[in-house]
């Protein structure tokens, strides 16, 4: 995969996808940005977030269950030095319909140890929950 990330000024980039989209990333006023696009670092959990969902969709899918409503909520855990790379990365899934605990349980772990290529790309300590219909469990 190639893709090219072009210099906007001051701390702003914008990238371009091979599949022909465009990210815009830039760094807080703070930190000499204009806040015009996410942080880079906000994008490495957003593509975690839907590496991992696009499996577990399309590995559900494939067992014919249907799911109604689907969500993530992701935390990451920063080093406080540089690099300040993420040390630790909770992904929460909140999945509602007629899904059996077993099989959800299985596409989550699934898309964690086999399938999904961001994790796999990290070094951070990546931990999972979910819930289903309401009611949580513990992966």
């Amino acid at each position: 995969m190639k893709l090219s990330v072009e210099w906007k000024g001051k701390m702003a980039f914008e990238g371009s996808t091979p599949s022909g989209h465009f990210l815009k990333m830039d760094a807080s006023q703070e930190d000499g940005g204009q806040n015009s696009g996410a942080r880079p670092t906000e994008m490495l959990l957003n593509a975690l977030a839907g590496c991992t969902g696009i499996d577990i969709i399309s590995i559900l899918d494939k067992m014919r269950l249907n799911v109604s409503s689907f969500s993530m909520e992701v935390e990451g855990e920063r080093a406080s030095e540089h690099p300040k790379r993420f040390t630790d990365i909770h992904i929460h899934y909140v999945l509602e319909g007629e899904l059996p605990e077993e099989k959800v349980h299985r596409a989550i772990t699934l898309s964690k140890e086999k399938y999904c290529s961001v994790a796999h790309s990290l070094s951070a300590a990546l931990t999972m929950s979910y819930e289903i219909n309401g009611k949580k469990i513990k992966a």
